[in-house]
């Protein structure tokens, strides 16, 4: 089933608003620094991908980088892993992030309704250099690892900035990994420090940490110094823990540093270890450099989300999720951070919404996830609160359904530009993603940015248009990865991507390009479905399932039919429904007749299954491959990756599978 065209936009940016984008001045710089004609985004964007040498200067020059440029831009441009960006380039990322000292505010915090904080960007500079000058002091260098186990507090931000102003490659995981899922990512890339936060809150409830830190510790021995940031306790007892020093007596010696010496180093040099999932396997280490992550987030903030300095992003991440590194580099951009952690659906789902007229946010990011939740919850902030200042809402995580953007236009805000992302771990950025001057299309991601030369292939390596495919990218990039860590001859990162297509990026999305040339994800490409041969993105049934007010959640999977035989599979969907709900005959009839009404035969399943909770990962995305696993009676090799790995129990051995 091909992609159905909607009749109308549901947002058009008005005159006013596309005069002032950010976007829009680009193009006149860059039609003027060039000599280009550059009417409109298709020319834009043909452009930029076109001119990569042109296009990447000028987001080095629009973006105000502090470095030094060098004279070359791009060698090696025909090799996909092989080209090299600004060979001769020295740079900071720290100091592009902490360009300002004034008492503005660079960091607001909630942490739930528990407690708030805020840091000035002096504060945040004066923090930062204590830290560093404590990081130096006991003898981190550059290319040494600094490792974070913490919530999303200012703390971790100041840690990250301090260990990419020497230098050090910084990794992060979020508190609610457990023991063996925080020993098999950091394990792998031998820290020297570890930061840890005493606990945390989620649900109005107190996560202690102190003893799973010290299981950490024991398990980490390459570890120095393990500094233990306080949150949610007044007094802590810390002789259990190996190496350990509260971070006010980490910082105290240095109280008096008010100046950061930032270590000028390649381009290309490493900034942070990102994780893969690991539902299939330990987790890939994958690293990725200072100078790319800068460029791309620069003009993904301030061409593809417009970022203003002074104004107000917000992000709900995780520091296990790459949207936490992303929305860090909107200090770059001149932004002030929202951070948030905890629980989001607290207080029935109002909270942000609290917190986003509280601190005058201009930009909401979210996941679909959130979305659906709040939807299905009957909230309608725009009746409940004033959200005067905010501009844009991002979402990401899993594909945004039509129905999704028709709620948020409809009971959040009507003049707002809704931008669904997508991109990844893996490329710490987007490849497709918003554009204030473009209209918002149901169900369909904007454009694809600037810079990336997306496009979508069928099996064999041909472009496609209005028709699913592979999405790919064809030319390199500044952000793609510098490769896995530990993989010294590079086989490892070269089968991640390039073992399809011939140097040319294959992401893993199953997805189209439309008649207004955005982009629809249909799910990933090794959770796609083939009944009879057909190949079925999950997102177009869960589209289906969830508009039943019954279904909170599904998951759907190809069973291999009859067992055993790989040659062919049908379509098994699971369903968690609201409390208090059985499935039976009647809304079993209503859930196949919906998706056969709206899709095809192929994609109604040949069973249904209700379940009481979808497995999903620490960022909030569900696991068909391991719930196909544990079907198939196979092993699942990473349960730790998971937030409720408990949830898998229930997939075992069904009798419903076995007819």
């Amino acid at each position: 089933m091909s992609y159905a065209v909607a009749d109308h936009p549901l947002w058009v940016p008005d005159a006013g608003r596309v005069a002032a984008a950010n976007i829009t001045g680009f193009a006149r710089r860059a039609e003027q620094r060039w000599g280009r004609t550059l009417p409109d985004y298709p020319a834009l964007h043909a452009w930029s991908v076109e001119e990569p040498v042109e296009f990447w200067t000028s987001i080095w020059e629009y973006g105000e980088v502090r470095g030094t440029m060098g004279g070359s831009v791009l060698e090696q441009p025909g090799r996909m892993p092989g080209a090299r960006w600004f060979p001769e380039a020295k740079l900071n990322f720290a100091e592009n992030l902490l360009r300002s000292r004034d008492d503005s505010d660079a960091l607001v915090f909630w942490g739930e309704d528990r407690v708030k904080n805020r840091l000035s960007h002096g504060d945040l500079y004066r923090q930062v250099a204590h830290v560093t000058a404590a990081l130096q002091e006991m003898g981190v260098v550059a290319g040494d690892r600094v490792a974070a186990w913490m919530p999303n507090l200012p703390e971790t931000i100041v840690v990250m900035l301090a260990a990419s102003s020497i230098g050090a490659i910084f990794s992060s995981a979020s508190p609610d990994f457990g023991v063996q899922g925080v020993l098999d990512r950091f394990g792998q890339i031998e820290p020297k420090v570890l930061v840890a936060a005493d606990g945390y809150y989620y649900n109005g409830k107190v996560v202690d940490c102190m003893d799973r830190l010290a299981a950490i510790t024991e398990g980490l021995p390459s570890l120095r110094r393990v500094v233990v940031v306080p949150y949610v306790h007044a007094h802590h007892d810390i002789s259990h823990v190996p190496h350990a020093r509260m971070l006010a007596d980490f910082v105290k010696p240095f109280l008096a540093e008010t100046e950061i010496p930032f270590q000028h180093l390649p381009f290309d040099h490493p900034l942070f270890i990102m994780f893969s999932s690991g539902t299939t396997g330990v987790p890939k280490c994958i690293v990725h450099c200072a100078g790319g992550a800068l460029l791309q987030h620069l003009k993904e903030h301030r061409l593809h989300g417009d970022v203003k300095p002074g104004d107000r992003l917000f992000y709900f991440t995780t520091c296990g999720w790459m949207m936490w590194n992303w929305l860090v580099s909107g200090l770059a951009s001149g932004a002030a951070l929202l951070l948030y952690d905890g629980a989001p659906m607290l207080g029935g789902g109002a909270i942000l919404f609290d917190y986003a007229d509280a601190e005058g946010m201009t930009h909401f990011g979210t996941s679909a996830k959130f979305i659906d939740g709040i939807a299905k919850a009957g909230l309608r902030p725009r009746e409940t609160h004033r959200l005067a200042d905010l501009r844009a809402m991002f979402s990401t995580g899993s594909p945004l359904v039509p129905e999704g953007f028709e709620y948020v236009y409809r009971e959040v805000k009507a003049d707002l530009c809704l931008s669904s992302i997508s991109g990844g771990t893996d490329i710490i950025s987007c490849f497709v993603l918003g554009n204030p001057t473009l209209p918002v299309w149901p169900g369909e991601i904007q454009c694809r940015g600037l810079g990336m030369a997306v496009d979508v292939f069928d099996e064999i390596g041909v472009p496609v248009r209005g028709e699913k495919g592979e999405l790919v990218c064809t030319r390199p990039f500044p952000v793609m990865p510098v490769g896995f860590w530990n993989d010294l001859d590079g086989a490892r990162y070269r089968a991640a991507y390039f073992e399809r297509f011939e140097n040319v990026w294959c992401h893993g999305d199953y997805s189209e390009i439309t008649p207004h040339d955005g982009l629809i994800i249909y799910g990933r490409s090794d959770a796609t479905l083939n009944p009879g041969g057909v190949r079925i993105g999950t997102a177009e049934i869960y589209r289906q399932v969830e508009k039943l007010q019954e279904v909170v959640e599904s998951l759907v999977i190809g069973q291999q039919w009859p067992p055993g035989d790989a040659s062919d599979v049908r379509v098994v969907l699971f369903v968690k429904l609201r409390e208090g709900l059985a499935l039976d005959e009647g809304l079993v009839n209503r859930i196949r007749g919906t998706i056969r009404e709206n899709t095809t035969p192929r994609h109604v399943p040949a069973r249904v299954v209700q379940v009481m909770d979808i497995p999903r990962t620490k960022s909030g995305k569900i696991v068909e491959l391991a719930v196909r696993a544990v079907v198939h009676g196979e092993p699942v090799k990473n349960v730790e990756a998971l937030a409720n790995p408990a949830a898998l129990d229930e997939f075992r051995a069904r009798p419903e599978l076995q007819s």
